[in-house]
C-alpha cells in the first residue's frame, strides 16, 4: 500500500510540474504545437526549397508543414488520390478557373484573408460571385518591350510629329500608331533598321501571334459575355466566336508588319530568336514578348541594350477604354485551401501562406530561392526580382486604375486552332489572303475544333 501511495504521489507531482510551465511536446520553448498542415506541391524542381521553408516555419511557430510533391505531370491524379484520404492536403494548387471547376467543392472562400488583401491586382484571383477561391502566387506578363534609349532619342527630335514627350505617355493605339509611323519615317536619324523586330511567322515560331496576340481580341469578346465572371470560362463555353474585335487585332498586326525591320514577304523565314537578337543589338526599338525574354536579350553576343532602358507597354489595339489596360498577366499557379478540413487546419494553412509572402524570412525565400514574381504588395523594391522585365510586370500590376488582361488563351479549343490562325496570318502578310479570309479561318476553325 505504501509503494502504491508513493507511486501515485510521484505521478501527481509530474502532472503538476507539466501544468506549471513545463516545455510542450516537441521542445518548442512555449510555441504553439500539435497542429500539422499538409501542402501538396506542384513543382518538383522547387521541392527542396519548400522543405527548408517548412523546417524554418516549424522552428519559428511550432506548426509542422508536411510538404509532399507530386511527380512531374501527375499533379491532378495525385491530388485526387490524396484528397480522399483521412489526412488530406490542407493547401493544394489549382490551374486557374479551369481547375477551380474541378475542385470547387474543396476550395475555401479566401476573400476575407490578409493573403487576398496582399494581392496587387485582385482581378487575377479565381473568384465566383463574391467569393475568392484561388490566390495566384507567381505571375508572368507580356506586352510590347521597348528600348527607352531609342525612344528618348526620338522624343528629343525637334521635328517629331507628336506632342507627347515620352513613351510612358502612350496610352492608346492611336498615339502608338502616330509615334511608330513617325519613327519609321525617321529611322535613319534614330540609327535603327525598323521600329519593330521581325514578326516571326515560321512554322513553330508563330505563338506570339496565334496565342499571345490572339489573346487580346478574344479576351475582350468573352469579357462582353455577362453570363460569366471570367473570360476563360466564357471562352470554354463558347462553341462559336464572332471575332468581334478582329479589326482591333488587325490594327496592331498591321502596325507590326508595316513598320518592321523585315519585309513582309520574308517573315515566314523568321524565328523568335531572330527578333530578340534584332532588339538586343539595337537594330529596332520594340518587340512583343514576355518577361522571360530578358535572359534572351542579355544573352545575345554584342547586346547593346542596357537593363535600365528595358521597358514594357501594353499591347494597344484601339479598343474603347484601353487607356486603363495593363499588360497581359497570368499564371497557371494558384493556392487553394481545403474547405473540408478542420477550421484549425484551415487557419493554420492560411497563416503559413501569409507568413511566406509577408515575413522577412518568407519573402527572402520567395525571391531568392523560389525565384517568383510574386503579385503581392508586401514586397519592397529591394525584395522584388532584379531583372528589368520582371520589375516592369510588377510595376504595371501596381498601377492605380489599370487592369491587367487575363490569359484567356487557356480557353482556346486546340493547338490546331492556333496553327490554323498562324498559317492564315502568314498568308495575309505575304499577300495570299485578305483580312476577311483570315477572320473566316479564325471563326470556322474555332467552331470545328470545338466540335471535336
Amino acid at each position: 500500500m505504501k509503494k502504491l501511495v508513493a507511486l501515485l504521489l510521484v505521478m501527481v507531482m509530474a502532472i503538476s510540474m507539466a501544468a506549471c510551465g513545463g516545455t510542450p511536446a516537441g521542445g518548442n520553448g512555449g510555441k504553439a504545437s500539435g497542429t500539422e498542415i499538409y501542402f501538396l506541391n506542384f513543382k518538383p524542381e522547387i521541392a527542396e526549397v519548400y522543405t527548408k521553408i517548412a523546417a524554418d516555419y516549424e522552428a519559428e511557430t511550432g506548426v509542422k508543414v508536411n510538404v509532399v510533391t507530386a511527380a512531374s505531370g501527375t499533379y491532378e491524379t495525385t491530388l485526387k488520390a490524396e484528397i480522399a484520404k483521412a489526412e488530406p492536403p490542407t493547401i493544394f494548387q489549382i490551374n486557374g478557373p479551369v481547375g477551380f471547376q474541378s475542385w470547387k467543392d474543396y476550395c475555401l472562400d479566401l476573400s476575407g484573408t490578409k493573403l487576398y488583401g496582399y494581392l496587387s491586382d485582385k482581378s487575377l484571383a479565381v473568384s465566383e460571385g463574391k467569393g475568392v477561391y484561388g490566390i495566384p502566387y507567381v505571375v508572368e506578363g507580356y506586352g510590347i518591350i521597348y528600348n527607352n534609349a531609342i525612344m528618348e532619342k526620338y522624343f528629343a527630335l525637334s521635328d517629331k510629329a507628336v506632342s507627347i514627350n515620352s513613351a510612358s505617355e502612350i496610352k492608346n493605339f492611336a498615339t502608338l500608331k502616330a509615334v511608330v509611323e513617325d519613327m519609321t519615317a525617321k529611322k535613319d536619324q534614330l540609327g535603327i533598321q525598323g521600329v519593330f523586330a521581325s514578326t516571326s511567322l515560321n512554322q513553330g515560331e508563330q505563338w506570339r501571334w496565334q496565342t499571345h496576340l490572339a489573346n487580346l481580341p478574344l479576351y475582350y469578346e468573352f469579357k462582353d459575355n455577362t453570363a460569366f465572371d471570367n473570360t476563360v470560362l466564357a471562352g470554354l463555353d463558347a462553341k462559336e466566336i464572332t471575332f468581334k474585335y478582329g479589326s482591333n487585332y488587325r490594327n496592331i498586326f498591321d502596325l507590326y508588319i508595316n513598320n518592321s525591320i523585315t519585309a513582309k514577304g520574308l517573315l515566314g523565314s523568321k524565328s523568335v530568336n531572330d527578333s530578340m537578337a534584332e532588339f538586343a543589338l539595337g537594330q529596332v526599338a520594340m518587340v512583343q514578348n514576355g518577361n522571360w525574354a530578358w535572359s534572351q536579350i542579355a544573352g545575345v553576343e554584342g547586346n547593346t541594350v542596357k537593363a535600365e532602358d528595358i521597358k514594357f507597354m501594353p499591347i494597344y489595339t484601339g479598343v474603347a477604354g484601353e487607356e486603363n489596360q495593363g499588360l497581359c498577366v497570368g499564371t497557371e499557379n494558384y493556392f487553394a485551401i481545403n474547405s473540408k478540413v478542420s477550421k484549425e487546419k484551415q487557419d493554420a494553412s492560411i497563416a503559413f501562406l501569409e507568413w511566406l509572402f509577408s515575413s522577412e524570412k518568407g519573402k527572402s525565400y520567395v525571391t531568392k530561392d523560389l525565384g517568383f514574381i510574386a503579385p503581392f504588395t508586401t514586397f519592397t523594391d529591394d525584395e522584388k526580382p532584379s531583372d528589368p522585365l520582371a520589375k516592369e510586370v510588377l510595376a504595371w500590376m501596381e498601377k492605380s486604375g489599370v487592369t491587367s488582361v487575363a490569359w484567356t488563351f487557356a480557353a482556346f479549343p486546340s493547338e490546331d486552332f492556333k496553327n490554323y490562325f498562324g498559317d492564315a496570318l502568314l498568308e495575309y502578310a505575304q499577300g495570299g489572303k485578305s483580312w476577311e479570309e483570315v477572320e473566316t479561318v479564325v471563326k470556322d476553325s474555332w467552331k470545328s475544333e470545338k466540335a471535336k
